[in-house]
């Protein structure tokens, strides 16, 4: 029996890779961007629009003012972060698509170097020199398959598995926006100083429970990711506060 047939090539590894989830249900699929763009979104709408929020309140102004700024800034920053996601997941797929065009022009112009350089590559994973060479032959009989390989060794890119522009721009417009909006709420039906607070404690509340989460699906201590972000969002509001205030005395 040859080396190929004794061991599973790396070819034959990739091409069970669509039954690796199943293999390992504790296993989480992170490579599309989504968790990143989910979690991210709501951060980042809540922090920035609680603070824009309470320093606009420390100002003095009124509730409607406070109420409007706080409406605008989560549906501007929704619209903001979609956009940008889209485009910079548009972009980014786009190079991955010109190098693996490159890379399978120089597959097919030089398939010797490639196939050395392939084995290679193999021989610092572990494999004896004529494994990796035997499974580098027979990565390189198919420049399709091949090219695909190579971009994942050589450059870390997983052509099958790019993240879906459109997709990541509306979980980060869908999360932002529900962040944004939490502390909006208390300035719909209240205003004043009730207001200011309930902001505050509701993205207290919200940041505690984003960091519990975060905490727990990267098993690590649940508590400290909760008060991470919690100290995250007080920070940013303390420092509005004192800016709307010094704002608001010099307008006064």
């Amino acid at each position: 029996m040859g080396v190929v047939d004794r061991d599973t090539t790396i070819v034959e590894c990739m091409a069970k890779k669509s039954l690796e989830h199943e293999g390992h249900p504790d296993h989480r699929a992170l490579a599309g961007g989504s968790a990143r763009a989910g979690v991210f979104g709501f951060s980042d709408g809540l922090v920035s629009n609680v603070s824009l929020i309470i320093g606009f309140a420390a100002g003095g102004v009124d509730a409607s003012v406070v109420r409007l700024a706080g409406i605008a800034a989560a549906v501007a920053g929704a619209a903001s972060m979609a956009a940008g996601e889209w485009v910079s997941i548009s972009a980014q797929n786009e190079l991955v698509e010109r190098e693996m065009a490159l890379e399978l022009r120089e597959l097919k112009i030089h398939p010797e170097a490639e196939t050395s350089e392939l084995a290679a590559m193999y021989r610092q994973h572990g494999m004896s020199r004529e494994q990796a060479a035997a499974s580098a032959r027979e990565v390189m009989r198919d420049p399709e398959r091949a090219v695909i390989v190579h971009a994942r060794e050589e450059f870390g890119l997983d052509a099958g598995n790019l993240p879906n522009p459109f997709q990541i721009g509306l979980i980060s417009l869908i999360t932002f926006l529900a962040g944004a909006m939490l502390p909006v709420l208390p300035w719909i039906f209240a205003s004043g100083s009730a207001a200011k607070y309930s902001s505050v404690i509701v993205a207290i509340i919200a940041a505690s429970i984003a960091g519990y989460v975060i905490g727990q699906q990267a098993e690590r201590s649940k508590i400290s990711s909760a008060a991470r972000q919690v100290a995250i969002m007080l920070l940013a509001v303390g420092v509005t506060y004192i800016i709307g205030r010094l704002v608001g005395v010099t307008i006064n």
